[in-house]
């Protein structure tokens, strides 16, 4: 549709109906304008997976490997594949608009919500970023690119600010949203909560510059859900659509401000310009096909079939951290396997948050390596020590106490205790139970059998007033106030109170909890149940005794609900409960022990130069135990390489802070976060960004640079040539990385920067060259003063290698001016 088209459109409608536009109709959808052929559009949280516009456990979803996983694939064709199945579900359940991706930026390790961006460093994720925009928008879906901007932490966020330079906001933060909408042409950008030196971003002028102004996005500006709190500063600024609705300071009051000339008429227009312009393009005028397809830089990537897709992806974010000729087990010669931690039997798939899904399945770890060996190999699988939080009521022995079907009884209660509602569910955990008219509590109640007997742990989550009752007994009864205005703590995962009650195996017991609703409390009920907890001596005198009777051991360690997810940071990269003596024990009773850590981001692993194989798995959404098993048992190779780098301890990190002082978060490290931090702290840690083992070795053995020219790739400065060999026994694949350097530069600048990288595979003794396409961006550097990019004229270094710590390849490039506003590289010979 043409502007011209758009414009007649617009002269359709009064102010009173523009203003209606601007704010949404429900909690998912903008509102319809049948004066303009206008229908709803239906958005939905997406880094996960689409979700819908429900919390409903019976509205599954594919799961996705969590973000961070994507990120350590450092491969765009896969991300491309993965946002096209976004955009398959998205049309499947009627969503126009998918909520990803998450652009921030893993600055501390501490960050609660690392899962759920991709890396710490700018120019992977800029990359990664846009083949998922691409991918998702190739099918007439929009994308949306948040949160828009420098929102890398949890603590405080709705109301922190985050104070850094301009130099550093440019090149650093903004950075992946500038390629979200030059390379990938994003259809939405989401605005965060936070501030930036000291404006909220729903009012921050960042909004119009760069963003719209010199970027040129022409699509919508969406407030993070409730991050609209002021009418006329907002109204001014180039935020254009206030979620959620319908209630917001956009509704009357808005109007009233346009009315006594606050805001003028020509401000709201361009909002519903951009507005209709989205609606057009995914197809919501006029009942009309989408239009204006956003450009992909090769052939539309088809969607692949769920399952497979997920198992690849799988295995190709796992990072082999490593190895002393553990893996991959060879499946012929194993009799035995023991399988340790309670993860391999309910693994950790999906960070914590506003963007959880209920999958389709979830493929255990447990599950796919039994079905993956032989009958006659034996596979013990020993928990070891209780972790975490109190499951939710619900799996063997919980049963509907009205139809006896397995799970629980979701009622809904007028305050005379009348039925309004009442319906089977799989578990406690109910984020969006019904409401019909006069609501006024709900009800979780199931029929539990014990497995086994002795004090069991009951608890229950929300706001107000809330009961929890066992066969008559009170365990918990009071008024719980809300202590938070976090959507994410309030909706999804409000506070438990728990209460404790000896069971005796094999009796039921009926278990009754209640929550009142309250105005601006949220609706969510969580129901858990978890059993007498085991005795930590037995339970690792139980898991050695497996790993040494096998003959190799998988042990399962990670993070829980409590240490990662949206709403909080963590205070602590440490293993949760007794993971590390548990990894401990095993290994000294195993030498064939592989650990597999399942985690979001980075945790300590004070075992690690201990373990034969440490194998990093993220969350790695529901083909978990199909991928694992892949990469286990040499099926696939582990393809993944970090996107962060790992500390041993937290207390090395050079940058770590998240919590603000006096409310502000200052980010006075400039632009030395990750791998750049290290470098120039002179620090070693762990795991460098970029590391990653395979299934064989490569041989770096030279590198040269080849200026581009007038004719060449325009947004290419030079390509990096780098010829390496498979130097092992089996065909693999290498992530060759590209870093710059400019010693003596005029102005400051990490020690070295990522500036491009390219995969090859080749098979054993095969020697393959890697062209690495280094962009002009990558030797830019903003101007305060110039208010502009400069590139800078001299001799680069270009250091090649698997890592930031990591770069046997040195060579050189010349860059000069042209005189008319061009840069052009003369090359050295490299070594």
């Amino acid at each position: 549709m043409t502007q011209e088209e758009i414009a007649r459109l617009l002269d359709k409608l009064d102010p009173r109906q523009k203003v209606r536009l601007l704010t949404g109709a429900t909690t998912w959808r903008t509102a319809d304008e049948p004066a303009v052929g206008l229908r709803p559009m239906t958005m939905s949280d997406g880094p996960a997976g689409v979700r819908g516009e429900s919390w409903d456990e019976r509205n599954t979803s594919a799961l996705l490997p969590s973000a961070s996983a994507v990120g350590a694939m450092w491969d765009e064709d896969l991300a491309e594949r993965l946002g096209a199945l976004l955009a398959v579900e998205a049309k499947a359940k009627g969503v126009d608009v998918v909520l990803a991706p998450t652009l921030n930026l893993h600055r501390s390790p501490l960050g609660g919500r690392h899962f759920e961006c991709y890396s710490e460093d700018p120019e992977l994720t800029a990359r990664t970023g846009a083949a998922l925009i691409r991918g998702i928008q190739a099918h007439g879906v929009a994308a949306t690119a948040k949160h828009y901007v420098a929102n890398d932490s949890e603590t405080d966020r709705l109301t922190v600010s985050v104070d850094l330079d301009e130099r550093t906001l440019r090149e650093v933060y903004l950075l992946p949203f500038e390629a979200a909408v030059r390379a990938a042409r994003v259809r939405v950008v989401m605005c965060g909560y936070n501030a930036v030196n000291g404006t909220t971003l729903a009012e921050s002028p960042l909004l119009a510059r760069p963003l719209k102004e010199e970027w040129g996005f022409d699509g919508v500006l969406v407030s993070d859900w409730g991050a609209v709190r002021s009418t006329v500063p907002t109204a001014l600024a180039a935020l254009d659509l206030a979620m959620p609705g319908p209630e917001s300071p956009w509704d009357n009051r808005l109007g009233r401000a346009i009315e006594d000339g606050r805001v003028p008429m020509a401000a709201v227009d361009e909002k519903v310009t951009r507005l209709l312009r989205l609606a057009d393009r995914v197809g919501a005028l006029h009942r009309s096909a989408p239009t204006d397809p956003a450009p992909s830089p090769g052939p539309v990537v088809e969607p692949e079939e769920p399952g497979a897709l997920l198992r690849r992806a799988v295995a190709a974010g796992c990072v082999l951290l490593g190895n002393r000729g553990v893996l991959p087990l060879d499946p012929a010669s194993l009799t035995s396997l023991a399988v340790i931690g309670a993860q391999a039997a309910d693994p950790r798939v999906q960070g914590g948050g506003s963007a959880g899904v209920h999958p389709r399945h979830v493929s255990t770890p447990l599950g796919a390596f039994r079905e993956t060996l032989a009958p006659t190999v034996r596979v013990v699988h020993a928990p070891g020590p209780a972790l975490g939080a109190p499951p939710f009521l619900g799996g063997p022995g919980c049963h509907d106490p009205r139809d006896g079907r397995p799970g629980t009884l979701l009622r809904v209660l007028a305050a005379d205790g009348a039925e309004l509602y009442a319906g089977h569910r799989e578990s406690g955990r109910q984020i969006e139970p019904p409401l019909p008219p006069g609501a006024h509590t709900v009800e979780i109640s199931a029929r539990l059998l014990p497995a086994a007997g002795g004090t069991w742990t009951f608890g229950v989550g929300g706001f107000g007033r809330m009961s929890l009752t066992v066969d008559g007994t009170p365990l918990v009864d009071g008024v719980f106030p809300r202590e938070t205005d976090d959507p994410a703590v309030v909706h999804v995962n409000p506070p438990s109170q728990y209460g404790e009650i000896a069971l005796t195996a094999g009796r039921p017991a009926l278990v009754v909890a209640r929550r009142e609703l309250a105005e601006e409390t949220g609706r969510a009920i969580l129901v858990t149940a978890a059993p007498p907890r085991p005795d930590r001596a037995t339970a690792l005198a139980e898991a050695v005794d497996a790993a040494r009777s096998a003959d190799a051991a998988v042990v399962f360690v990670g993070t829980t609900q409590d240490s990662e997810s949206e709403g909080h940071d963590r205070t602590t990269l440490a293993l949760p409960g007794d993971q590390d003596a548990l990894v401990r024990a095993v290994i000294a009773a195993q030498p064939r022990t592989v650990v597999i850590v399942n985690s979001g981001g980075p945790v300590e692993m004070p075992w690690r130069e201990d373990a034969p194989a440490v194998l990093l798995a993220w969350f790695p959404g529901q083909e978990a135990g199909t991928g694992l098993a892949d990469v286990l048992f040499g099926a696939a190779e582990p393809g993944g390489r970090l996107p962060t780098t790992w500390p041993a301890i937290l207390a090395d990190a050079p940058v770590s802070a998240t919590r603000p002082v006096d409310g502000v978060l200052r980010y006075a490290e400039g632009p030395h976060i990750g791998h750049r931090a290290w470098l120039r702290e002179h620090r070693a840690p762990a795991y460098w960004f970029g590391h990653g083992l395979g299934y064989t070795t490569w041989g770096y053995e030279s590198a040269s640079v080849t200026p581009s020219t007038e004719t060449a790739d325009e947004e290419t400065a030079f390509t990096v040539s780098v010829r390496l060999r498979n130097t092992g026994g089996r065909r693999g694949r290498e992530v060759v990385q590209v870093y710059l350097a400019r010693p003596g530069s005029a102005v400051e600048r990490p020690v070295r920067w990522l500036a491009g990288y390219a995969s090859v595979e080749a098979a054993p003794g095969e020697t393959v060259t890697a062209a690495v396409r280094v962009p002009h961006r990558a030797l830019h550097h903003w101007s305060p003063r110039e208010r502009g990019w400069l590139t800078e004229p001299g001799t680069y270094e270009v250091h090649a290698g698997p890592s930031a710590g990591r770069l046997p390849l040195v060579a050189s490039v010349e860059i000069r001016s042209t005189g008319d506003g061009r840069f052009l590289g003369e090359r050295f010979p490299g070594h």
